[in-house]
């Protein structure tokens, strides 16, 4: 697949058209800037690729609206070299921007063919984030603790494990709610056992599946 200047232009203007919406941050600006979204999709689709809208991709999941994926990037507040956990890799589009932010990835995804199609994604994008295929209610308590931790599907409630797995002064971004529609959340670890915890927002993402017996 090509990157052309048309691809290019379009993703200038995607970019002025979320700076517009209120993204300010830079560099999460400049990663969507460079990342070439039309790469996640299927090729019958390009035309939809820089469009501010979510899209559907395999196995009835989607790529998030570019809207959505710099909201919660610029929440986040990534800094070059952070340990960043990432629970739902999905088309790896989410991921990319995060590696493009200098962030050391870990990510985790419960879909064989996502996790997959992400991996020669990530090949061909010279991206390195550390796969996993697993449950991402669990975390990787194994790499604990992370700085941030950006959840990017639709969580029923905050999964202790991944609260757990924290630094101490670090972040983590997760929309919650039972319904279609959930509520962004920050989430600040300021003890062993304290968070602050602000709302910022309500969205709509695919659901975060519960627990599979593997």
């Amino acid at each position: 697949m090509i990157d052309s200047y048309k691809h290019q232009g379009l993703r200038r203007q995607l970019v002025d058209s979320l700076k517009e919406k209120g993204i300010n941050d830079e560099g999460v600006l400049n990663a969507i800037n460079k990342i070439p979204r039309h790469f996640f999709m299927d090729n019958a689709f390009l035309e939809f690729a820089y469009q501010d809208k979510a899209f559907p991709i395999a196995e009835s999941q989607t790529i998030s609206q570019p809207f959505t994926v710099a909201f919660q990037t610029q929440l986040l507040e990534v800094k070059p070299g952070e340990k960043v956990l990432e629970i739902g890799t999905g088309s790896g589009y989410q991921t990319s921007v995060l590696c493009e932010l200098g962030a050391r990835v870990w990510t985790i995804e419960r879909i064989k063919t996502l996790f997959d199609g992400a991996k020669k994604m990530f090949t061909k994008l010279h991206y390195k984030p550390k796969q996993f295929f697993g449950d991402g209610f669990e975390g990787l308590p194994k790499f604990a603790p992370f700085d941030k931790i950006l959840v990017t599907a639709g969580a029923p409630h905050v999964p202790p494990n991944l609260l757990e797995q924290l630094e101490i002064g670090g972040m983590m971004v997760i929309p919650v709610g039972k319904s279609a529609v959930q509520t962004m959340k920050v989430i600040v670890r300021v003890s062993d056992t304290e968070y602050k915890e602000k709302k910022a927002g309500s969205f709509q993402f695919v659901p975060l599946l519960e627990a599979k017996k593997w």
